[in-house]
């Protein structure tokens, strides 16, 4: 029989039980992903204190200034690891199939995220973080393709709006495990073990979650590509599509990296100045001394709960927002609600770092809605992007399109190291002026090309 007969060509459709399933699995496996981002931002101080062994000068400006340096390596060491596995695991998925390349990517974020476990140095966990996010980023496209191509059409800019919220269901997620368990420079490991537990969901996406119908008819038709995905994408009539997915992406990904993930760390510093301010009474009372240890546990360490409730507040109001992404999308238009998104998401940015602090009674309304407005993105990409490509690149082009602009996000994000050196450890002076991305985001959108009626393309 011929490899191109139809009876080959035409795999059976998949039931609505495959259909479910499909959706659970991608939504697991993006929900983890955000679990595994928000994991960092929520440990970060706590486990430089530990590591740089900063219990007793948790309060000096040196220190302030290296731990905010080495939060900016860790996010850039995350954007670079995600922009590398989003191509590699992008390029899987079109090859190898959608379900295969979301379990590796599963499987990947998790077991090097329990790899992080055993690091002793804050250049080790680097190394260990990095690999996670090789996974973190492969685990995008791929859920995306999944969804696009096993739902009609009439539910997709819903269906997109319900991927979109996963990732920041599963921060909401580690921002309670961070009220439930302290997360404090001596208690800070077992996060690593909540990280790896996805590992089975990982297991559970390779054998038995059913692939892609429209891939696999694909695949096996004259439509299945005769070149490599790649080639394919940034030669014309897909390379236009291909740069304008990256800028795309690249405005809410350097956005979230560089300007909105800096409010979880400052509101860690900030609840860390108080409580030196309260130990000044303790280090200087003769019964205690100047080293006592009280005083270095009050200076090393901010109040843990703080942190993990802006998390919660900032990723509650992201869930609605990425909800409302692909919706929007649909009611306003593709361009009309990015181009609003970007200006709401500026305001809302210019406000919280220009006016406020973590101590305002507003701060976690405000944080509230900053996640809210900044995240409708994260529902409107996963509806227009898989509409710039045909179906034999779609992973690959929408991987990417997404996973590119964190390249970029990665040299913002270390350009901030010299921020925090210029601006002295100022977080909210960093975050005001890394804001001016979403200004960005205003302008490409106005050249980027029409989608609402075509739909996906086969």
């Amino acid at each position: 029989m011929s490899p191109n007969s139809s009876r080959e060509v035409l795999a059976p459709e998949l039931t609505s039980l495959q259909k479910v399933t499909v959706l659970v699995a991608a939504f697991l496996g993006w929900m983890f992903a955000g679990l595994q981002i928000a994991l960092f931002v929520l440990i970060h101080r706590p486990a430089m204190l530990s590591l740089m062994d900063g219990g007793s000068r948790g309060r000096d400006p040196f220190s302030e200034r290296s731990i905010a340096e080495w939060f900016a390596w860790y996010q850039a060491a995350f954007l670079l690891g995600a922009a590398l596995g989003g191509w590699i695991f992008g390029v899987l998925g079109d090859r190898q199939g959608r379900t295969r390349s979301l379990a590796m990517s599963i499987l990947f974020y998790s077991l090097f995220t329990g790899m992080c476990y055993f690091a002793d140095t804050p250049g080790e966990l680097l190394v260990w973080r990095f690999l996670a996010c090789l996974g973190i980023g492969g685990a995008w496209p791929n859920t995306v393709a999944l969804v696009a191509e096993a739902w009609p059409g009439v539910s997709r800019p819903f269906l997109a709006g319900v991927l979109g919220t996963a990732a920041n269901v599963g921060q909401v997620a580690m921002g309670l495990l961070g009220l439930m368990i302290a997360v404090t420079p001596d208690h800070w490991r077992w996060t690593f073990v909540a990280g790896a537990a996805p590992s089975l969901v990982g297991l559970w996406c390779l054998f038995a979650v059913p692939e892609s119908v429209r891939w696999r008819n694909a695949r096996c038709s004259g439509a299945a590509q005769s070149e490599h995905p790649l080639r394919e994408l940034f030669r014309p009539p897909l390379r236009s599509r291909t740069m304008m997915g990256i800028l795309l992406g690249a405005v809410p990904v350097i956005g979230t990296a560089a300007n909105a993930q800096w409010i979880v760390p400052w509101s860690d510093q900030f609840q860390g100045k108080q409580q030196s301010a309260q130990a000044v009474s303790l280090r200087t009372d003769p019964r205690e001394g100047g080293d006592a240890p009280e005083v270095r546990k009050q200076r090393s360490a901010a109040d843990p709960k703080s942190k993990a409730r802006t998390m919660m507040s900032r990723s509650g109001g992201a869930v609605i927002g990425s909800l409302l992404g692909g919706l929007l999308a649909t009611l306003l238009g593709r361009r009309v609600t990015y181009f609003l998104v970007s200006l709401l998401t500026l305001s809302a940015s210019s406000w919280i770092f220009g006016w406020l602090n973590p101590g305002h009674p507003w701060f976690l309304w405000a944080s509230f809605g900053f996640g809210l407005v900044g995240t409708i993105y994260f529902g409107w990409l996963p509806l227009y992007l898989p509409e710039l490509f045909p179906t034999r690149v779609r992973a690959s082009g929408t991987g990417i399109a997404f996973n590119t602009g964190r390249t970029v996000a990665a040299v913002v994000v270390l350009g901030t190291g010299l921020i925090v050196q210029w601006f002295g450890g100022d977080y909210a002076r960093i975050g005001w002026w890394t804001g001016m991305i979403y200004a960005a985001g205003m302008v490409i959108i106005l050249f980027a090309p029409r989608t609402d009626a075509s739909g996906l393309q086969d």
